[in-house]
């Protein structure tokens, strides 16, 4: 069972913390991890690109010359590829590139990152976030206290004032526990969980 250190806002170690080894303790699944991250991105693209094939553009219906003994090569049509304003060979089409994972896939490649953070000494335990109003300065001193620049924090349970406050990072995201994914999880060099983030997410995934 992994034994971490937990700290507070000010960047002061105030106690230990064992990690549930059903969620990060367990054999990385590497494959899976890849298939969640392309998954992520695959979903994002629109698959809107769209050009016309030669039957599509405008024009063209009347053969240009006699086939034969005018000293040009032979031409069916004006909208051809080979012609100007002609249409496009192979022309892309909307598709969708969306595709699925099954959940255990899902849960077993989240698990995997989660303790490749561990492993890496990418973890860090905060015994609580809060703050009394949206001010990004104040959130970027904790993240200073805590010597990250960039990151994945996470929280319990929604905060306005923590989410507004970590706009204005762009190197830092924020998400909350039974939200969270492995391509954020990885975008970030760090991983921070509260407490109650640590609780929720053992409590959902081991």
């Amino acid at each position: 069972m992994a034994n971490v250190s937990v700290y507070n806002m000010k960047g002061k170690e105030v106690g230990k913390m064992d990690l549930n080894d059903a969620v990060f303790g367990v054999k990385i699944n590497e494959h899976l991890v890849h298939m969640a991250v392309v998954q992520m991105l695959a979903n994002k693209r629109q698959g809107t690109q769209k050009a016309k094939t030669r039957s599509e553009v405008s024009g063209g219906g009347r053969k240009p010359w006699r086939q034969k003994e005018t000293g040009h090569a032979r031409q069916g049509s004006t909208r051809a590829p080979q012609w100007k304003g002609g249409g496009v060979v192979f022309a892309p089409v909307p598709r969708e590139y969306s595709f699925k994972l099954n959940k255990k896939e899902k849960r077993a490649a989240l698990k995997s990152v989660l303790t490749s953070r561990v492993q890496e000494n990418k973890l860090i335990v905060l015994d609580e976030l809060k703050l009394d109003e949206i001010k990004t300065k104040k959130f970027k001193e904790v993240m200073d206290n805590l010597k990250v620049e960039k990151a994945m924090v996470v929280i319990g349970e929604q905060d306005q004032n923590l989410i507004c406050s970590a706009k204005n990072l762009p190197a830092i995201s924020m998400a909350v526990a039974d939200s969270i994914n492995v391509y954020d999880i990885l975008k970030g060099d760090t991983l921070v969980l509260t407490k109650d983030a640590v609780a929720k997410i053992e409590e959902v995934y081991a």
